[in-house]
Parts: C-alpha cells; sequence; structure tokens
C-alpha cells in the first residue's frame, strides 16, 4: 500500500472509532454495582467520554450530586456534549467535572466541602479515544511523538523516559509495567540505538524494538512495551493506590466501590484494596483468623462482559468488574 493510500485508510480507520469519544464498558453492571440511593453524593473518577456519568445521573434523584474527574483537556469538552434529548453535563446542577488526576481525589473532596461519598465508580481502562488519536503517542498503529501523557500539561513524555532513564531503569519499568522476560534485552537495545540518534516517535521507537520480537507474538509484545512507558509516563500505579486510599477512607457506611480493570497489574491493587484495605494485599486477622478489611465483596467472582459486549465493543474483552461495600 502506497504511503497516501495508507494514510487515507488510517484517517478512515480515526473517523469511524472516534465518532463516539469512548464506548463505556460494563455500564449497567458497573453503575448497578453503586446501588444509588436518593441524595447520594458520588464520583465517578474516570469521566473519559461521560458514559458511565450519564448513567449514573439518570438514576440519581434532584438532591444526589456526581463529581466527575479527569486529567484530559479533550475529556473535558464532553460535558458541552449532549445525547440525544439529554442534558448537557455542564448545565445539569447536579453535575460537577473536576479537571484533575483522581489521585487527588481527596483534596478535591475537602475543596467541595465533601466529609463522605456514597459511592465511587472507576474504569481504569485507556479511552478507545486516546488509541485512535494520531498525535497523542498512545500506539503503535500510527507514526507521531512518543508522547502518551494522560494530561498533555505535564512535563514528561514517553520520549524523555526512553531517551534518559538508565538501561536498569528501562528493563525495571519493562519487566514491571509489562510483564516482558526480555525486559533487559529490550533495555541494551534502546541505550544502544539512543546513542547514535535521539528516539523521538513511535516510528523510532519500533524500528529500535521491532527486531526484538518473534513473529507471531510482535503485536502482544508491543502493546505490552506501550503499556510499561504508559504506565511509567502517567504514574498510573501509584495514582491508583492514592485514589483507593483516599476512596476507602471517603466512602460512609454501606458505600459503594466499583471499579473495572483491564491488565493484571492494576486488577492485583484492586483486589488487595478489596479485600485487605491495602494494595499491597497484607492481611490482618481477628482473634477468630477471620480478615479485617474495611470491605465486604458484593461480587465474590469477577464479573466480566458477555459475548455480546465483546463482540459490539473489543476493547472490553480484558475488562474485569469488581464491585465492594465499605462496613
Amino acid at each position: 500500500m502506497c504511503s497516501h493510500a495508507k494514510s487515507t485508510a488510517q484517517s478512515n480507520v480515526k473517523m469511524e472509532k472516534t465518532e463516539e469519544y469512548h464506548i463505556p464498558v460494563l455500564l449497567k453492571q458497573s453503575v448497578d454495582g453503586l446501588n444509588i440511593q436518593p441524595g447520594g453524593v458520588y464520583v465517578d473518577v474516570t469521566f473519559g467520554g461521560g458514559g458511565h456519568s450519564r448513567e449514573i445521573l439518570s438514576r440519581m434523584d434532584s438532591t444526589a450530586h456526581l463529581y466527575s474527574f479527569d486529567q484530559d483537556a479533550d475529556a473535558e469538552q464532553n460535558i458541552l456534549t449532549t445525547e440525544g434529548e439529554g442534558k448537557r453535563f455542564v448545565d445539569d446542577p447536579r453535575f460537577t467535572f473536576v479537571r484533575s488526576n483522581f489521585r487527588y481525589l481527596k483534596n478535591w473532596m475537602r475543596y467541595y466541602g465533601v466529609s463522605h461519598i456514597d459511592g465511587l465508580l472507576g474504569d481504569l481502562g485507556v479511552s478507545s479515544h486516546h488509541f485512535d488519536d494520531e498525535s497523542r503517542g498512545f500506539s503503535f498503529r500510527f507514526d507521531a511523538p512518543l508522547d502518551m501523557r494522560m494530561n498533555k500539561r505535564a512535563g514528561t513524555t514517553a520520549a524523555d523516559i526512553v531517551n534518559t532513564a538508565s538501561e536498569s531503569q528501562l528493563a525495571d519499568i519493562f519487566y514491571l509495567y509489562g510483564e516482558l522476560r526480555s525486559a533487559r534485552r529490550i533495555a541494551a537495545t534502546i541505550v544502544k540505538a539512543r546513542a547514535d540518534k535521539p528516539i523521538l516517535t513511535t516510528s523510532d521507537f519500533l524500528n529500535t524494538v521491532e527486531p526484538l520480537f518473534r513473529r507471531e507474538r510482535e503485536k502482544k509484545d508491543m502493546a505490552k512495551l506501550f503499556q510499561a512507558l504508559r504506565i511509567e509516563v502517567n504514574h498510573e500505579m501509584s495514582a491508583l493506590k492514592e485514589m483507593l486510599a483516599a476512596a476507602t477512607k471517603l466512602l460512609r457506611p454501606g458505600g459503594r466501590l466499583s471499579v473495572i480493570t483491564y491488565h493484571s497489574l492494576e486488577d492485583r491493587i484492586v483486589k488487595n484494596m478489596m479485600k485487605t484495605g491495602n494494595a499491597e494485599g497484607k492481611t490482618v486477622q481477628d482473634f477468630y483468623g477471620r480478615i479485617e478489611s474495611p470491605f465486604t465483596l458484593v461480587n465474590n467472582k469477577v464479573i466480566t462482559p458477555d459475548e455480546d459486549e465483546q463482540a459490539r465493543n473489543p476493547r472490553s474483552r480484558s475488562a474485569k468488574l469488581r464491585i465492594a461495600e465499605k462496613k
């Protein structure tokens, strides 16, 4: 395929996929999990395209309130959109948008004078909008600056990390966040390549590491590599731990935590928090040997999308929903 035709095809794909900013995953199940009550205070820590927030608002009475977080300017634009005959988010007095990383949940709730919340929903996956935006560098499908910042106002990009981190630091990133066995070899190859010229774009990065991957696993391993860089750029694991710790303190007794995860690293943190009350999964037992936790699991078995949802939205295939209630 010639470069012009390839570019046109990619643009067409982008147009088709971004007609909707982000298709919400496990929409009914995750909002059902909040068990929305009259007059309650709810938080959606991952506003994105607003799908989950819109569903939460549709179930709230006039005395309830929803705070929705997102650090991305693109997501903020979605508060101005309508769906069918519905209100724009910005026109709904029950809704407050918070342009911030959800790790600052505690600070923002204090700012708004909220001491307790009745439920929190998080859809931790990267939105389809980010993967389809050719300019952001989240996907290896497009040639773009190696950026990967969720918040474009933040400082460090993926290119900064690739070009300045030590070989051992890169190896740790790829092993811990990408679970790649060849992490050390990948890191060594990158350090050798950047000595000749900086690695600034997704194409530069692909050309550097592609020879290291077996053809049959190339896409899977490349996805893991990009995931690892994205997690490091956005400090996703530490942000998740801070948000969950804050949510645990903010939730009133009977309040619900409803969280959708997409990879084993974040799922392990969520599962540990719900089972033990801490991200590390360290158990504390009472006199009778029962594990002490601030939560009771609502779904002992993880909830996953059915075949119909997976067919409609391939992004949902790796999704897992966990719900817990504050004791």
